[in-house]
C-alpha cells in the first residue's frame, strides 16, 4: 500500500508538472490531508501552496485554521486561508460549493493547478445521487478529472482511488485530520447515501463502488462522443451576424432547425454549458417556444444566468448582467474623452465635435435623425431596414443638443457615413460574465 498509492498519484500528476505552480484545496478532512501530504513528499514539482476556504458555517469550523496551519507548517508548505460569504438559499450544500469555488477561482492563477481530494468513493455516490435526480448524460458523468479553473486547472488526482486505500496511508503516516460534524448528518443527501444506503449495496454487491465508478467512466466516454457530435452541429450555425460589433454570442437558427429534437438539444446544451446552468428536461419547452415562434414575436427564454433571445432567423445569449444597465441620461462635458456609459460600454466621438452641451439619451420612440444624403428619417425604420435586434435598441445610445437629435452610433450600420467631419462610435459593454 505504501508503493501503490504514490504509484497512482505519480500517473495522475504526469500532465502537470511543468504547471508554473501547484495548489491544494485543504479543507483538513482525510482526503485532502492525504493529498497534501503526498505532494509535498514529492521532489522537483513546482511551487506548492495549500488553500482553507472557511464558510463559516459552523461553529466547530473556527478551529479548523489552526489544524490546517498546524500541518503545513510540519510540512513546510504556505498556507492561505479565505474567509467567504455563504449566499443564503434553498441548498447550503450548492450554496456552499459556489462560495469555495470561487475563492479557488481566485487563487489560481494563470497556467497553475489546483488539486482537489475527490475519491473513487465520491465519484460512485455522485453518480448514484445525480441519477436518482434524473440527471442526463453529461451529470451522470460524475467528477471529471480536470477541468478549467479561471485561467488555470482544477485537477482530481485521487479519483482512482478509494476510500479505504486513503484512510491506511493516512494510519500508516500517522496523519491526524478533521471530522466534519456535518458529514455524519443523514438529513444531506450525500451523507444519507455513504452511511444507509451505500452499506446495504455493498452488502449484496460488494464491489458497487468500482463498478459505479466504471460506470460513470464509460458515461464522460458517451459524453465525449455527445459534444464531437455538437460541435459539428454547431459548426453550420455558427455564421457571422449582421451586427458582428455586438460582443454577445449568437446562432443562426435555419441550420439547428434542420437537426432532430434530441440533436438540436444536444448541440444547444454543448453551446450554453460555458454560459448558465442548464436547464432540466421539463424546462425545453421554453425552447421550442422561441424556436417556433413567429418571425416578428422576439420571444425570450429565460434560464438561470440570462436569457435567450431571438432576433429573426437568430439566437442570442444575454447574460443576467446585460440587462443592469441604466437609461438616464448622461451630460458629456468634453466630447475630447471617452464617455463611460453607466453599464452600456463606452462611447466615442471621432473628430471635431458640434458645439454646444452635449448629452447622451436613449429611445423613447418618434425620434428623427438626419441621414447624409437621404434627408430626416424615422429612427425606428432605420432600425428595421438594418436588422437591429429589439434587445439591443433600449441600449443604443444618442447624442442630443438640446431637443435636437445629432447622431445615432456608426457602429450601428445605420449608414456609410456621418454629418460633417465627425462620428459617433458605441462600444457597448463586454459580457465576461457570460463568457467565461
Amino acid at each position: 500500500m505504501k508503493l501503490a498509492l504514490p504509484a497512482k498519484l505519480l500517473q495522475a500528476l504526469t500532465p502537470w508538472r511543468n504547471a508554473p505552480a501547484w495548489h491544494v484545496a485543504f479543507s483538513g478532512g482525510l482526503d485532502s490531508t492525504v493529498l497534501l501530504h503526498l505532494l509535498a513528499s514529492l521532489a522537483n514539482t513546482p511551487p506548492l501552496r495549500a488553500v482553507h476556504v472557511h464558510h463559516g458555517l459552523q461553529t466547530a469550523a473556527d478551529t479548523w485554521p489552526g489544524h490546517c496551519q498546524r500541518v503545513c507548517d510540519g510540512l513546510n508548505v504556505p498556507l492561505r486561508v479565505m474567509r467567504v460569504q455563504v449566499q443564503p438559499g434553498a441548498s447550503v450544500e450548492q450554496a456552499a460549493r459556489a462560495a469555495r469555488y470561487q475563492a479557488f477561482a481566485e487563487t489560481t492563477g494563470a497556467g497553475e493547478v489546483l488539486f482537489t481530494g475527490q475519491h473513487r468513493d465520491d465519484q460512485a455516490e455522485t453518480l448514484l445521487f445525480r441519477l436518482l435526480r434524473g440527471t442526463g448524460v453529461r451529470g451522470l458523468a460524475a467528477i471529471p478529472a480536470h477541468r478549467a479553473l479561471a485561467q488555470g486547472h482544477l485537477v482530481r488526482p485521487l479519483l482512482d482511488i478509494s476510500r479505504a486505500e486513503l484512510e491506511t496511508y493516512a494510519r500508516e503516516h500517522h496523519l491526524k485530520w478533521i471530522e466534519d460534524p456535518s458529514n455524519a448528518d443523514p438529513r444531506f443527501s450525500r451523507n444519507y447515501l455513504r452511511h444507509r444506503v451505500f452499506p446495504v449495496l455493498a452488502q449484496r454487491w460488494p464491489q458497487v463502488v468500482p463498478s459505479l465508478a466504471r460506470t460513470a467512466e464509460h458515461l464522460g466516454e458517451a459524453q465525449g462522443l455527445l459534444d464531437e457530435l455538437a460541435a459539428m452541429d454547431l459548426q453550420g450555425a455558427d455564421q457571422p451576424s449582421l451586427v458582428p460589433w455586438l460582443p454577445l454570442p449568437s446562432l443562426a437558427l435555419a441550420p439547428l432547425r434542420e437537426l432532430s429534437d434530441a440533436r438540436q438539444r444536444n448541440a444547444l446544451r454543448h453551446w450554453l454549458a460555458p454560459l448558465t446552468r442548464l436547464p432540466d428536461s421539463n424546462h425545453w419547452a421554453g425552447w421550442y417556444c422561441l424556436r417556433d415562434a413567429r418571425d416578428d414575436a422576439q420571444p425570450v427564454w429565460r434560464l438561470t444566468d440570462g436569457d435567450l433571445h431571438r432576433s429573426g432567423e437568430r439566437i442570442w445569449w444575454l447574460p443576467s448582467m446585460w440587462t443592469e444597465f441604466c437609461d438616464a441620461s448622461v451630460s458629456w462635458p468634453d466630447p475630447q474623452k471617452t464617455l463611460e456609459l453607466p453599464g452600456n460600454g463606452q462611447l466615442k466621438l471621432i473628430g471635431q465635435a458640434p458645439e454646444g452641451p452635449l448629452q447622451v439619451r436613449y429611445r423613447q420612440g418618434g425620434e428623427i435623425v438626419e441621414v447624409p444624403g437621404r434627408g430626416r428619417r424615422d429612427l425606428k425604420r432605420l432600425l428595421n431596414e438594418r436588422g437591429l435586434p429589439g434587445f439591443v435598441r433600449g441600449r443604443l445610445p444618442l447624442l442630443y443638443r438640446g431637443e435636437q437629435l445629432l447622431a445615432v452610433p456608426t457602429l450601428a450600420g445605420l449608414w456609410a457615413s456621418a454629418p460633417d467631419d465627425w462620428q459617433l462610435h458605441w462600444m457597448p459593454q463586454t459580457c465576461d460574465q457570460g463568457l467565461s
